[in-house]
C-alpha cells in the first residue's frame, strides 16, 4: 500500500520534499524498533553484579583473581624503584622523579587525607585515631625514621607494617612518593635550624626579628 502511494505521488508530480517526508515517516518507526531491540539485548545480557555468588566456579565467587603471569593495562612496572621503592633488593633512597612544588602540594593533601588521622598533621603520632585509645604510631621525628631511606616509607605504605595496613589500593604509586616528599619536609620543619635555610631566607628572618 505504501509503495503504491509513493508511485501515485510520483505519477501525480508531487514534489521531492513530500516524497522524502513520506519515506522518513515510513522508515522512522522501523529504526526506532531496531534501537529498542538493541537496547534490550544489551541490558538483559548475562552478567554478574559485584560480589554476586556463582555456581559455575568451584569457590562460589563470580569475581576472579588475576591470571598468574599477566599484567593489567597501565600497570607494567618498567621502573622497579618507582614501583617498589627498592634497588637491587634493598630499600632505595631518593626519588624516582623530580620533586616540584606541585608534587609537594599533592603530598601534603594526600598526607592530610590518609595519614594525619593516625600520624597527626605534624607527623608526631598524635592523630585523632590514637587519641581515642588505639595504638599510637611512631613519630616521624625520631632518629630512626629521620635516617630511614625513602624506600622504607614506600614499602610501609605499599605493604603495611605492624598495625598499619597496606594503602596500595587507596594511594596510587605517584601519590605515595609525593607523601614521602612531604614527610621529609615535615621532618626538616620540626628539626631544622637557621643554618639549614638559604642565606637570603636567613636574612629575611633576621630582619623580621630585629624589627
Amino acid at each position: 500500500m505504501f509503495l503504491g502511494k509513493v508511485r501515485r505521488q510520483k505519477a501525480e508530480g508531487r514534489s521531492g520534499v513530500t516524497l522524502r517526508r513520506s519515506l522518513v515517516l515510513f522508515l522512522l518507526p522501523s529504526a526506532f524498533c531496531l534501537l529498542i531491540s538493541c537496547r534490550q539485548k544489551m541490558s538483559n545480557q548475562p552478567k554478574y553484579d559485584p560480589l554476586e555468588p556463582s555456581d559455575f566456579f568451584a569457590d562460589g565467587m563470580s569475581a576472579r583473581p588475576r591470571i598468574p603471569g599477566t599484567v593489567a593495562r597501565g600497570e607494567l612496572a618498567n621502573d622497579t624503584f618507582l614501583a617498589t621503592g627498592r634497588i637491587n633488593g634493598a630499600d632505595g633512597d631518593g626519588y624516582p622523579f623530580p620533586i616540584t612544588a606541585a608534587v609537594m602540594d599533592r603530598g601534603q593533601e594526600r598526607f592530610n587525607i590518609y595519614c594525619s588521622v593516625c600520624h597527626g598533621r605534624a607527623g608526631d603520632g598524635n592523630g585523632m585515631i590514637p587519641s581515642r585509645g588505639l595504638r599510637r604510631p611512631p613519630s616521624f621525628h625520631t632518629d630512626a625514621l629521620r635516617n630511614a631511606k625513602t624506600g622504607h616509607f614506600f614499602d610501609v605504605m605499599t605493604n603495611g607494617f605492624g598495625a598499619m595496613p597496606t594503602y596500595a589500593v587507596q594511594i596510587p604509586v605517584a601519590d605515595r612518593w609525593a607523601i614521602i616528599a612531604y614527610v621529609r619536609a615535615l621532618q626538616l620543619s620540626q628539626n631544622g635550624t637557621m643554618n639549614d635555610l638559604p642565606a637570603d631566607q636567613r636574612a629575611k628572618l633576621t630582619q623580621g626579628v630585629s624589627q
